[in-house]
């Protein structure tokens, strides 16, 4: 497990037993992305975090962070990405 935060968005990273999770708070909202373990299936966005309602699938980590960014109410750049996480997507 890995973590990151910016002024106002924490996130962290942590794989289980399926999926790479990617979870982002603010606020008290929640919005994680999720990939498969071996890490080549789409990212799905889910509300509420890791075990929210799935939004949305992407192929790209940058189109999964916009989604993100939008629940959440910052700009994309404003979302921090633990090392563990970077090539989610990929």
């Amino acid at each position: 497990m890995s973590s990151a935060e910016s002024d106002d968005v924490a996130a962290t990273y942590r794989e289980t037993d399926a999926e790479r999770l990617l979870t982002f708070e603010r606020d008290g909202r929640r919005a994680a992305v999720a990939q498969n373990l071996e890490g080549y299936a789409m990212l799905k966005v889910r509300d509420g975090g890791a075990d929210g309602d799935e939004l949305e699938r992407y192929y790209g980590l940058d189109m999964a962070l916009d989604h993100v960014a939008e629940l959440l109410g910052v700009a994309v750049h404003d979302l921090p990405i633990p090392e563990d996480a970077e090539d989610m997507g990929m």
